[in-house]
């Protein structure tokens, strides 16, 4: 059913007749308001429909996408090809880019201004920044060029008295200008040149180097903007906190570096014969093979793990296909682990699929002896939880302490910390995380910039599933994710989850908003539409918006196609609200032989109740009162048990699957 939907008129009273199921005694319950009055007046705010907006609506009407959340039989996506080629000088710390990127226009539009992202000029002085940043001087343009004819930075100003081709640099955005439109169904072939300083703690602390033996290198190319069929051009400022919004694309990656460094990098490593020594390259291969970690260089053998080279200097090489991004990572002093793991029915024959697992990291960082392990189980268990299997080659965690404390995900690479300081545990759940990103946001591509809460709150998600499989339900549990939220749940700190990323109040807001909150809205939603229900709206997501750009009104049209429900209040009450959940029992008492439970909604979230009822010879019932009266406005409800049986105790939400923020008022006890 569409979220579009007004909901349907609600009787102010109603009676509700529920049987029990215990083992002695005859025992039901109904409820009805506690006052009959001749005119309601709601105690509390009624959630209305979401607010859509309008250039979503015109997608739909325009059949890019639909009412029932998949995308429409006219979606389009434009698509570009990219050569890269990048130099390291380990002395300067510079890097040296080159690159050609042929961009596929499959809108139906004519685009006479190209667009591209140059995240490194958050080190520029002079651009937008959220927070204190090194100045490095950003990117440094020598060639850009169009259809092999190069342009001339220019400004708005110029071009609209001179007219002609050009192009500009604004903080973060590079604008094309060409002779001519690249018309709908054409491509476009741009060509640059490019060098920049590399910082030791980059784009906020997402890439950069450290002790002068790791370069993990991201955002660091001209990198073509989106244009989407709900927007058109995507040009929101990199700030330096919410993070990006990418298109697909496929990738030829070369990095060049002083032959004694490791490589490794987005996509299927193509020549590792060329650059690896025997005996690493023999390891390689059996590392591939092998379901335990194998030492593919250590420590005291780096010295000896590639080849020699003429000219003292090695190239690598990768290529990927239909990937957001690319990144990679130059070692000088890490250990190289590698093994395999299965990732399930990759390709459809009936068989196990397998992808290679890498690992580098210094001798300061001991926790990580136990990385590859972490790092198996968490792609195996995702692979099966999404019911997606991880596609690529490889994934590869690189330990980069001094340039990050926690971590970062790009397509099949990701950079942590070394987490001494934390622990273990803590650092399998920041591998299970960064690794949850593979599928959201690197599958399931959305816009982070804007709307950070689905990647990072499926993410943290998923997060907790990992750790529950991989410690057991007596380490984590559903609480742990709850528990961030509860910090600023309700206070003036919070901010509502869809309000745009970069515009959060200062301090929790963002983090609170963007990882634990929806995570914790997830277990509210598997709590309304019942374990299988949820999953199957969840993987039907999945794949619906695999390789796409869904919008966050996909995600609620796709749930309430699968389960037939009209989720109108549950997305205004919980995504576009502060409201909180606080159900309570507020009193038990004896009322002509029957037994009246007096349930309290304290907060505004509108949600079912799921109570237990123990008695006194230690039977219990569990019974889940709907939705619908809260959402007529009521604020307290009583429930009439018929039974000759002794209450002992009464309880909501016995197994504390819901992000109440006060359980103390959920029970009662004789």
């Amino acid at each position: 059913m569409s979220i579009h939907r007004l909901l349907a008129s609600i009787s102010v009273f109603f009676t509700l007749l529920l049987i029990s199921c215990a083992t002695t005694g005859n025992t039901g319950f109904s409820s009805s308001p506690t006052h009959g009055v001749t005119v309601f007046q709601p105690d509390r705010p009624i959630p209305y429909p979401v607010d859509v907006p309008e250039s979503f609506e015109f997608a739909i009407l325009n059949g890019t996408r639909s009412a029932d959340g998949a995308s429409g039989s006219n979606y389009w996506q434009n698509y570009a090809v990219y050569s890269l080629h990048a130099e390291i000088d380990p002395t300067t710390h510079t890097l040296f880019g080159s690159g050609k990127v042929v961009y596929q226009n499959n809108s139906p539009d004519n685009l006479d201004l190209i667009v591209f992202e140059l995240a490194q000029n958050l080190h520029k002085a002079g651009t937008p920044k959220m927070d204190i940043t090194e100045i490095t001087g950003g990117i440094h343009l020598s060639r850009v060029a169009v259809n092999g004819t190069d342009l001339e930075e220019t400004t708005m100003r110029a071009r609209w008295i001179q007219g002609g081709s050009g192009y500009i640099v604004e903080g973060t955005q590079l604008y094309i200008l060409p002779d001519e439109a690249l018309e709908s169904g054409d491509e476009m072939e741009f060509e640059f040149e490019w060098s920049f300083l590399i910082p030791e703690r980059g784009a906020s602390g997402r890439m950069g180097r450290s002790r002068d033996n790791l370069y993990f290198i991201a955002y660091w190319y001209p990198h073509v903007s989106v244009y989407d069929d709900v927007h058109g051009w995507f040009y929101d400022s990199f700030l330096g906190n919410a993070e990006f919004y990418h298109g697909f694309a496929d990738y030829d990656l070369t990095v060049t570096m002083p032959a004694e460094w490791l490589v490794m990098g987005t996509g299927e490593f193509l020549n590792p014969e060329e650059t690896l020594s025997s005996p690493t390259l023999q390891r390689y291969i059996d590392a591939g093979q092998s379901d335990e970690p194998v030492i593919i260089a250590d420590f005291d053998e780096l010295e000896d793990a590639t080849i020699e080279s003429e000219n003292g200097k090695l190239t690598w090489k990768f290529r990927s296909d239909k990937v957001r991004d690319v990144a990679f990572s130059a070692t000088l002093e890490s250990r190289w682990e590698g093994a395999r793991t299965p990732v399930g029915d990759l390709t459809g024959n009936g068989e196990i699929d397998f992808t290679r697992i890498n690992t580098y990291f210094r001798e300061t960082a001991p926790l990580w002896f136990n990385q590859t392990d972490y790092a198996q189980h968490s792609i195996t268990f995702l692979s099966d939880y999404m019911q997606f299997p991880y596609p690529w080659p490889h994934m590869t965690s690189v330990e980069g302490a001094e340039i990050i404390g926690g971590g970062m995900e790009f397509p099949m690479m990701t950079i942590i910390g070394d987490y001494n300081s934390v622990g273990a545990v803590r650092l399998y759940g920041v591998t299970a995380h960064e690794l949850a990103h593979m599928w959201f946001p690197m599958i399931i591509s959305t816009n982070e910039r804007r709307y950070t809460w689905i990647d990072e709150g499926y993410t943290t998600f998923h997060t907790n599933k990992a750790n529950i499989d991989y410690f057991g339900e007596e380490r984590f549990n559903e609480m742990d994710v709850f528990r961030g939220y509860f910090q600023i749940a309700g206070t003036e700190l919070e901010g509502e989850i869809m309000r745009w990323s970069d515009f959060h109040y200062p301090g929790m807001a963002y983090g609170v908003a963007s990882y634990p909150k929806p995570a914790s809205v997830l277990y509210a939603l598997r709590f309304v539409l019942g374990e299988e229900t949820f999953r199957k709206a969840h993987h039907e997501f999945i794949n619906r918006w695999a390789y796409k750009h869904p919008y966050p009104w996909d995600i609620f049209n796709t749930f309430e196609d699968v389960s037939g429900m009209d989720l109108s209040w549950f997305w205004r009450a919980w995504y576009y609200e502060t409201w909180v959940l606080d159900q309570s029992i507020a009193a038990v008492y004896e009322q002509d032989n029957n037994t009246v439970i007096v349930i309290e909604d304290l907060g505004f979230v509108p949600m079912p109740v799921k109570l237990e009822i123990t008695f006194e010879d230690e039977t219990s019932i569990r019974k889940t009162l709907d939705v619908e009266y809260w959402l007529s406005g009521q604020t307290t409800r009583e429930v009439v048990l018929e039974t000759d049986k002794k209450i002992t105790r009464v309880q909501i939400d016995p197994d504390r699957i819901l992000p109440d923020v006060d359980y103390s008022n959920n029970t009662w006890e004789q």
